[in-house]
């Protein structure tokens, strides 16, 4: 309600939302990631601390002065986002870490944090009049889109790889869209998105082009903050740790924390730690290198994050950057170890890519990355139930046996 226009962050070009739908001409849509600006001012009357202790809607609606909702009769009715956020002892013991907290976004209507990147898209595609949205995914935003165009009665088309998870796909399935699995990579699904966008006049939810999605995203950098606001100013982590594929969650997250500072909600900034799989790391090469991106080839067991040319790397660069952060690469035996640890250590059934952000920390810690003096939250971004074939993998079948206390008995033996 108090959005301003939109800023080219290539060129700095500004542009009011009826001028440009979802990058800047003058860039193209490679370079030209717009930002989504507001009235801060005015935002800032609406979202101060005791407004925020009254408000009973414990959902991403909270923040409606921070988000670009012309038309809050349009908002779907399933709740999204005010995820959980566990303070976990036994987990920072295992880590070597002073403090750890995971919130766990897994518990959004379809089981991820893109809930709530795609409740934004669908109230925009409303806005527009859309006859059909559509974006590409590994999963996530998929199942998402597919579950909020289901609630607010909007045809979806979704391109996926084949290489899909089958939960994911049975989801969309599940929902009603139309389900493409396009025979090649996610960069192939994107390319191949973006073109029937194009032709069939479709509205575009990708998170990467479309500016208005990371303003859903930027939701759990508002919430965490808010969070610690409740439970006490001086436990406002030194870290926040993220996975990281297209780069739009982490540079989300980290604008939904620097909008809190800015309003005296968060007494300071956490640095980010952007976490990557070793078949995966474009934004871990051009970090360590010249900066530069340099798209390639993507394999690892955390779809999610399965991503060889990130394109909303500006955005995902600069979360790093400007909170003196960091990003590091994890092999895939560490992601799907971090499986069980974070189920083990603090019930948290996370998909590989919601455990990479455990194994990620565990790494940075041993490579003096983040001190064991410091504290971090864990940004869990999907369940486990996504990708059960990988939580199986690490942690085995279980044990079969007659139907008799004798079978027990040897079982308990052995084990």
């Amino acid at each position: 309600m108090h959005l301003t226009g939109l800023e080219c962050i290539h060129c700095r070009r500004h542009y009011q939302p009826d001028e440009v739908e979802y990058y800047c001409p003058a860039c193209g849509s490679n370079d030209g990631i717009l930002d989504v600006q507001y009235d801060f001012e005015a935002a800032r009357r609406e979202l101060t601390r005791e407004k925020l202790a009254a408000d009973r809607n414990l959902s991403i609606w909270r923040y409606l002065p921070l988000l670009p909702v012309a038309d809050p009769t349009l908002i779907p009715h399933l709740s999204v986002g005010w995820t959980p956020l566990y303070d976990a002892p036994r987990l920072a013991s295992d880590l070597g870490i002073a403090r750890c907290w995971v919130k766990d976004d897994g518990r959004n209507p379809t089981a991820s944090f893109k809930d709530r990147a795609s409740a934004i898209g669908v109230v925009k595609a409303l806005e527009k009049k859309a006859s059909r949205i559509t974006c590409a995914s590994t999963g996530n935003a998929a199942s998402s889109l597919a579950g909020f165009s289901a609630a607010a009665n909007l045809p979806a088309t979704i391109f996926v790889p084949a290489r899909a998870p089958e939960a994911k796909v049975a989801q969309l399935l599940v929902f009603g869209a139309t389900v493409f699995s396009v025979q090649g990579s996610y960069d192939q699904a994107w390319e191949l998105c973006m073109e029937a966008s194009r032709e069939f006049g479709w509205y575009n939810r990708n998170c990467a082009v479309n500016p208005y999605l990371i303003e859903g995203k930027k939701t759990a950098g508002l919430e965490l903050a808010e969070q610690f606001l409740w439970m006490n100013e001086s436990n406002v982590p030194d870290w926040v740790v993220v996975s990281v594929g297209d780069g739009c969650t982490i540079g989300g997250v980290w604008k939904g924390l620097r909008e809190m500072h800015a309003f005296g909600l968060l007494p300071r900034l956490p640095r980010i730690l952007g976490v990557q799989a070793e078949g995966s790391k474009a934004f871990v090469d051009a970090w360590r290198g010249d900066g530069i991106l340099k798209p390639g080839d993507a394999t690892t067991v955390a779809d999610s994050i399965c991503v060889g040319h990130p394109r909303n790397f500006a955005k995902g660069m600069r979360s790093v950057t400007e909170s003196n952060g960091a990003f590091i690469a994890v092999p895939d035996e560490e992601i799907l170890a971090a499986i069980p640890l974070l189920a083990r250590k603090a019930g948290v059934f996370a998909e590989p890519a919601g455990a990479a952000s455990a194994a990620g920390l565990k790494a940075a810690l041993a490579q003096g990355i983040v001190s064991r003096k410091e504290t971090a939250v864990l940004l869990a971004t999907g369940n486990g139930l996504k990708d059960i074939q990988s939580a199986m993998r690490i942690c085995g079948r279980a044990t079969s046996i007659e139907p008799d206390i004798d079978a027990v008995r040897r079982a308990v033996t052995r084990t």
